[in-house]
């Protein structure tokens, strides 16, 4: 959802570096801080699937804030 959102308006979304740059663009976008705390779940989560640290109740808590994220992010979308 943020590469969709990155994608429409124009802004590179090709590495870790500039996704950190998108969200910061769209916490001032929209003055929801909680879009960055709710990424830093979601990047946890990536690094996770990697190094497989979190246990199960982790990773469901941390699904639940992703799923918030997508629902803040897909709004932003233009159909």
């Amino acid at each position: 959802m943020l590469k969709a959102v990155a994608e429409q308006r124009g802004w590179e979304h090709q590495n870790h570096a500039a996704l950190f740059k998108v969200i910061s663009k769209i916490v001032a976008e929209t003055g929801d801080r909680d879009i960055n705390n709710q990424f830093a779940t979601a990047n946890a989560l990536h690094q996770n699937f990697y190094e497989n640290w979190g246990d199960t109740k982790y990773v469901l808590d941390g699904l639940k804030e992703v799923r918030k994220l997508i629902d803040r992010l897909e709004p932003l979308l233009e159909t």
